[in-house]
């Protein structure tokens, strides 16, 4: 009796895995849903797919943060949809500063390859953590949490970090603050900035109002 139960699971359980897909390219030329992108069509898959190239060379680092970044996401890295995964490619110039900021839905790792940086997190007790990276160290930021990098050293710095997510998105603080037309007098009453300050941040990142 036992045998036959456990011949009819192993049955069941073959089907399952056999109905299953071994991956889910994205098809950009379908609509995407809040769950990702459909999935392509497997006789037109190619090897093409799962292969991105765009992290083989330096970031622009000529913004204001003295970064360049360099990300392979689902948006521009077929292979990734739905495997819960993705990478980006950090070069800071020296003063480089990836700003605070979080991903709505990913945990992040971070390698430092090239360089020294400072690295850290705010917890949601208000809590720092923050600890000086050099070459070969890696420090983790657990998912929705406010981070950042600075580099600290007297060279270029190079860094790459691995989400939990293949589409991880970031909010950046200064961006979502003084780049946008939320008026300035709200921003001072529910930060406490002076208003002189907020106009000038406005105007370095473009923001109105």
């Amino acid at each position: 009796m036992i045998s036959s139960v456990f011949f009819v699971f192993s049955v069941i359980l073959s089907s399952s895995y056999a109905a299953m897909q071994d991956f889910c390219v994205a098809d950009y030329a379908a609509p995407q849903s809040p769950a990702g992108y459909a999935c392509k069509d497997p006789a037109k898959v190619t090897v093409d797919d799962f292969v991105f190239s765009g992290l083989r060379v330096a970031g622009n680092i000529s913004s204001i943060n003295k970064i360049g970044l360099s990300a392979a996401f689902a948006v521009n890295f077929p292979g990734l949809n739905g495997l819960g995964v993705a990478l980006v490619r950090a070069d800071f110039a020296v003063g480089g500063v990836v700003p605070i900021h979080s991903h709505r839905d990913a945990t992040e790792l971070v390698i430092l390859v090239e360089g020294t940086v400072v690295a850290g997190f705010i917890a949601s007790n208000n809590k720092p953590y923050v600890k000086t990276l050099n070459k070969g160290d890696t420090m983790v930021f657990p998912q929705g949490l406010f981070h950042f990098l600075v580099n600290v050293g007297d060279a270029p710095a190079l860094a790459y970090a691995s989400f939990s997510s293949a589409n991880p998105g970031v909010q950046t603080l200064e961006t979502a603050l003084f780049q946008n037309n939320l008026p300035t007098e709200i921003i001072a009453k529910s930060t406490l900035l002076d208003t002189v300050q907020i106009q000038k941040l406005k105007r370095l990142l473009g923001g109105t109002n």
